[in-house]
């Protein structure tokens, strides 16, 4: 059984590898080498960043079952919340860079960019699964906040589909990025689920 300052260690590794890309994609900007509209630039990395932590988050369930490692489970919250923390901050790069603050276009940009509301329908989600992340709102919702936290499921469709609408012209990486999250959730089938710790000893026989 590891020791507590480990897991202090491993805790506040993932949360500077959570952090880096920010710092990298802020430096590259702060060094005028994030090309002529640095804005988009900040606004799509941000959001494909945010799309790499949901589906990191979705696979710990899975990496636990697989390894019996507690470690998987212990940061589930922290990068589920850093998850929701790369969508908020998508959702300022929007409102910064696209509508420059000028809330007088968010209805224009709706009619033009349904997309847009799929995103916030997906922040909502996060939004309301961060908030309950907590012992408290555990207690409190009791038999219901399994359920409630299935909507994660939901909400990497929701994500999915806002990000097909953003680069449809070039299909590969949501292509890529779709495979991804079909094969994390092919982990959440019963079938599959099951077969996860007997797979484990087998690879710990060999």
């Amino acid at each position: 059984m590891a020791a507590p300052n480990v897991w202090l260690i491993w805790r506040l590794g993932v949360f500077l590898a959570a952090l880096a890309p920010l710092v990298f994609w802020g430096w590259q900007v702060a060094i005028n080498a994030a090309g002529p509209e640095p804005g988009k630039y900040l606004l799509l990395n941000i959001g494909i960043g945010g799309l790499w932590m949901l589906l990191l988050t979705l696979s710990l369930t899975p990496l636990t079952k697989l390894t019996r490692w507690k470690g998987f489970a212990l940061i589930r919250r922290q990068l589920g919340l850093w998850t929701l923390a790369y969508a908020t901050l998508h959702m300022l790069c929007y409102a910064l860079f696209i509508l420059e603050l000028d809330w007088a276009l968010l209805g224009s940009e709706l009619t033009k960019r349904p997309y847009i509301i799929v995103g916030m329908l997906a922040l909502i989600g996060l939004a309301v699964l961060g908030a309950t992340s907590n012992r408290w709102a555990m207690r409190r919702l009791g038999k219901r906040w399994k359920p409630l936290h299935k909507f994660s499921y939901v909400i990497l469709g929701l994500v999915l589909l806002h990000f097909f609408w953003v680069v449809r012209a070039d299909m590969q990486e949501w292509v890529t990025y779709a495979a991804l999250a079909g094969l994390v959730m092919a982990t959440r089938l019963p079938p599959v689920a099951r077969t996860l710790p007997k797979l484990r000893y087998r690879l710990s026989r060999t």
